[in-house]
């Protein structure tokens, strides 16, 4: 699904043609991997019951569920939940069972199904499953319901003229045959597919979601969703029905207490209230698709290129479109590539089993295929790397726009003199600037500035990673791990990493930490974002965001694990905090 986001953006043009379908899918997906990861070992156990797991997978697709295509997607899943029920084994005959509990789920879902869609795919799916199910060998039988889902998928511009006309098939159902494909590829080749920032670099062709005009009976402004927790949540038919005087393209999914509405809309303020007589809005969103169409129309003037130290969330990494170099990480005799093919959980599991790992920078060849895919799509780029004083990235980085550029002025590498949020930040900061209409030589300039302002505090919750990877002697670990000392350490305006004190305990370090903000952030700045980052520790990192947004206000406040390659240096237990002053 992520190889092919972009491909799916590109053809999405049914119901409304926003370009967004792909992103939608994969992000919806991405949620459900994750949770899947997460499970038992961090790595995914195997020998977990397949209840729980198929539960898991459900829940996490409604919270992850993004778009038209997302919910839609989710709803499949949850009628997979539903017909996989309590068996903790399963055969073609059930698995086909499940398959067509899912398309049902899905049909009844929708207030106005139509063919062409997800919906033909899925149909089609389950009717191929049934005829299918007295396979024994699971190959045979996924081999044989991808094969007819193709074949519906080519027949999508038959039902729908919007297709048709546009010369492309229906993206959502495209999508749903890629995730058919990955489940294939899994069963037959035994191995997980790369991760959801990575994607196909190929020739980006034509949009047929720019070229596509938005039908007037559908030309409703934003795609609007809404999230509701409450013990007596109203059916779903009932939802429909209330949200149907508001817009159309509506989909409502609901299991146990959380119920979850998608709908395009002119009032996104009047649906938000009306779901708030249902019970506890926990999330809404209203992305404006006019916009969203127009941005398609015109090629980008400028796009941002990171490394994968910079820690932002792969959903923000999917918004704004923005490249991701990724740095190297050595575990025993193989190298991953940072994020695509080891993901934080997955490390974090392996340190606890106390596996070693080592890092190296991205050779200049990555930045030079990151600058190519960037300029296919916009007239700059835009390169903020990890700080020239931890790392050669920004050399490598340097050196590949040298080459790409030939004294073009196509690209700018910033050096962030910081890592994880602390550049991430910074990328946020210049995708906003360059959507305010910014020039790229004048978004440099202010992230400079903005640099000059801005900071970072961590600490590390022992020194194990610290001696392995040379930074420490053990001389000191053994001195500071017997008195439960914790180092907390700083980024200084020249990117190198500086020991502000030595605290005893995590509570201690808490607080020598806010000491060191209140410092920083004095005067109190008016515009200010805040970054939180840690080694497995989520639930102090939820508990300290609380804590800072209370204290400084922040116009935004991150929280996110920090990358393998930033783990492999830090290690479990580690956190920081960064700021960025754009006064």
């Amino acid at each position: 699904m992520a190889a092919g986001r972009d491909e799916l953006n590109r053809i999405n043009v049914f119901p409304v043609p926003d370009g967004d379908t792909g992103t939608n899918m994969c992000l919806t997906l991405r949620s459900v991997a994750a949770a899947l990861r997460d499970l038992g070992n961090g790595e995914g156990d195997a020998s977990l019951p397949l209840p729980y797991v198929a539960e898991t997978m459900a829940q996490a697709s409604i919270r992850g569920a993004r778009g038209n295509s997302g919910m839609m997607l989710s709803q499949f899943l949850i009628g997979f939940r539903d017909g996989v029920g309590e068996r903790l084994r399963i055969n073609a005959r059930e698995l086909a069972a499940a398959i067509r509990t899912g398309f049902e789920r899905l049909h009844s879902s929708l207030d106005d199904p139509m063919e062409g869609t997800i919906l033909t795919v899925a149909r089609e799916t389950a009717d191929e499953a049934g005829k299918a199910r007295g396979e024994s060998d699971l190959r045979v039988f996924m081999s044989r319901i991808l094969g007819r889902a193709e074949t519906a998928l080519q027949r999508t511009p038959e039902l729908l003229a919007a297709l048709k006309s546009a010369g492309v098939v229906d993206a959502g159902a495209k999508g749903f045959v890629r995730l058919l494909e990955g489940v294939k590829r899994l069963i037959e080749e035994g191995h997980v597919a790369q991760g959801a920032v990575d994607r196909l670099t190929g020739e980006a062709g034509t949009s047929a979601a720019a070229q596509t005009e938005v039908e007037a009976d559908k030309d409703y402004r934003y795609c609007t969703e809404l999230m509701v927790r409450s013990s007596s949540l109203p059916d779903p038919a009932t939802v429909r029905t209330a949200l149907r005087p508001h817009g159309g393209s509506i989909v409502v999914l609901a299991t146990g207490d959380l119920l979850k509405a998608h709908i395009h809309t002119d009032a996104p303020g009047a649906v938000f209230k009306l779901a708030s007589t249902w019970g506890t809005l926990e999330s809404t969103k209203a992305d404006d698709m006019r916009a969203q169409h127009q941005a398609l129309q015109a090629r980008r003037p400028i796009a941002f290129v990171s490394d994968t130290a910079c820690d932002l969330p792969d959903e923000l990494v999917l918004q704004y479109d923005i490249g991701l170099v990724p740095m190297q990480l050595i575990v025993g005799d193989r190298a991953y590539r940072d994020r695509l093919e080891l993901t934080a959980g997955e490390f974090f599991g392996r340190l606890r089993r106390g596996h070693d790992a080592s890092t190296s920078q991205p050779a200049p060849q990555a930045f030079a295929d990151a600058y190519t895919d960037a300029a296919r799509a916009a007239d700059r780029v835009i390169v903020v790397v990890v700080s020239s004083a931890l790392s050669g990235t920004h050399g490598n980085a340097e050196a590949a726009a040298r080459r790409f550029d030939e004294g073009k002025g196509r690209v700018a590498v910033l050096d962030s003199r910081s890592a994880s949020l602390g550049e991430g930040l910074l990328v946020i900061r210049g995708v906003e600037l360059a959507a305010a209409g910014w020039e790229a030589d004048a978004i440099v300039k202010e992230l400079q500035r903005v640099r000059a302002q801005s900071g970072g505090f961590f600490t590390v919750d022992n020194f194990e990673r610290l001696v392995r990877s040379g930074r420490l002697g053990r001389g000191r670990a053994w001195l500071g791990t017997k008195l439960n000392l914790k180092p907390v350490m700083a980024l200084t305006m020249e990117g190198k990493i500086e020991p502000v004190g030595r605290v005893r305990g995590r509570d201690a370090a808490r607080r020598r930490m806010i000491e060191l903000l209140d410092r920083a952030l004095t005067p109190r700045p008016r515009a200010l974002r805040l970054g939180i980052v840690h080694g497995d520790i989520p639930e102090f990192a939820d508990a300290l965001r609380v804590e800072l947004v209370s204290r400084y206000r922040p116009m935004q406040c991150l929280v996110t694990p920090i990358t393998p390659v930033i783990a492999a240096h830090a290690g479990i237990g580690a956190w920081g905090v960064f700021y960025q002053n754009e006064d």
